[in-house]
């Protein structure tokens, strides 16, 4: 597990975004080979997406090749509401990028059989060749994509009643005890703990995230930073692979 703390939301954000963009050009997708990327909505993410526009815009980073799978939507609420999850992540992030429509996938609310929409999802999933980064956000009471206190940690994706804080927060801010996802053991009571047992996590924060963690933990990972820091500098970009490629294919000239 990875802790990186950063001064602000800004330099947070810009941080997830570098790190997404490296992953992306590294795995070098193409049309036989499609880079997964998993999806959250909310306040927290929407820094790290601009700058992931931003990217696009200045071609540094293309989305043609990624397939996104978002972790969930609400049940009952039109997919042109201004508050669903479609209308947050094509207002948001996919309609200022290349990213095909039909790369998109986000449950759908409205179906007959919700079940039977969960197993689609994760049939799609299971084809795609799984997830190969999740992006998450954490919730007020510690929950990741709607996995309530007390939900259990093996369990896949499912219709979820939501608790009032929940409900009242519209899972949109960030305001919970980071120690319990960081020094505490796992506990499905703060579902986002589960990520500690998780080979390759990475938590990005500000500082002020970090008033609850002991001195010791923040002097740690802070320690750590030069070494964190090189999953994102050299910050890597579509256009050299694209040279480095065109240099390959030429052949020496010879009279």
């Amino acid at each position: 597990m990875k802790l990186i703390i950063l001064d602000n939301y800004s330099q947070a954000s810009e941080w997830a975004a570098k790190y997404i963009r490296n992953r992306i050009i590294q795995f070098n997708p193409g049309p036989d080979k499609y880079f997964t990327l998993g999806l959250p909505t909310g306040s927290t993410p929407l820094g790290c997406y601009k700058k992931l526009i931003e990217y696009y815009k200045n071609g540094d980073l293309s989305f043609k090749y990624v397939k996104t799978f978002n972790m969930d939507e609400y049940v009952g609420l039109p997919r042109d509401h201004p508050e669903s999850y479609h209308s947050f992540m094509w207002n948001n992030f996919f309609k200022h990028t290349d990213i095909h429509p039909e790369h998109t996938h986000i449950l759908d609310g409205n179906v007959a059989d919700l079940q039977a929409e969960c197993d689609a999802f994760e049939e799609k999933i299971r084809a795609a060749g799984g997830i190969e980064l999740f992006v998450g956000g954490i919730g007020p009471d510690g929950h990741i994509a709607f996995n309530e206190p007390g939900s259990s940690l093996v369990s896949r994706t499912r219709v979820k009643t939501l608790a009032m804080d929940t409900i009242l927060a519209n899972a949109r801010f960030f305001d919970g005890e980071l120690a319990k996802a960081i020094e505490e053991g796992v506990n499905h009571m703060w579902t986002v703990s589960a990520f500690q047992q998780h080979p390759r996590t990475v938590f990005v924060c500000d500082e002020d995230a970090t008033l609850e963690l002991k001195v010791k933990t923040v002097k740690y990972f802070k320690g750590l930073m030069l070494v964190h820091n090189k999953l994102v500098d050299p910050l890597y970009s579509i256009k050299e692979k694209e040279t480095e490629k065109s240099q390959s294919s030429k052949k020496p000239y010879s009279d």
